[in-house]
């Protein structure tokens, strides 16, 4: 009996310490690819520091703290230009000009083929 309490104390503080150190990850990745203009209350560097030294707190308090997570009102993530080449004029315009000069081809090797000097023999 004791041992088991024993196993699941020491299973527990394992499950923490892989928490801790996952959360601070996740915190100090976001904060180092977060652009500066974006970063709340102090510089960088020090962000940084405290996600490190200072577990659960620092990671926590950069998470809800650090960085400024709002948009501006209405706007969602929005990617620029035409979602598929189908959407986009250009390719559009490119795609019918390579059909007719494909044609203009044709017609012209067609009419190239029958030579009146030279009818086709059967």
């Amino acid at each position: 009996m004791i041992r088991s309490v024993a196993y699941t104390s020491a299973m527990a503080r394992g499950i923490l310490a892989v928490l801790s150190i996952a959360l601070t990850v996740f915190a100090l990745a976001d904060c180092v690819q977060t652009e500066d203009d974006k970063i709340r209350g102090l510089p960088k560097w020090a962000w940084i520091v405290l996600i490190v030294l200072i577990p659960w707190v620092g990671p926590i308090t950069w998470l809800f703290v650090g960085k400024d997570r709002s948009r501006p009102a209405g706007q969602g993530p929005r990617r620029q230009g035409p979602l598929a080449p189908d959407e986009d004029p250009d390719f559009l315009r490119k795609l019918d000009e390579d059909i007719r000069r494909e044609r203009r081809e044709k017609k012209q090797r067609g009419s190239d083929d029958e030579d009146p000097g030279n009818p086709p023999q059967s």
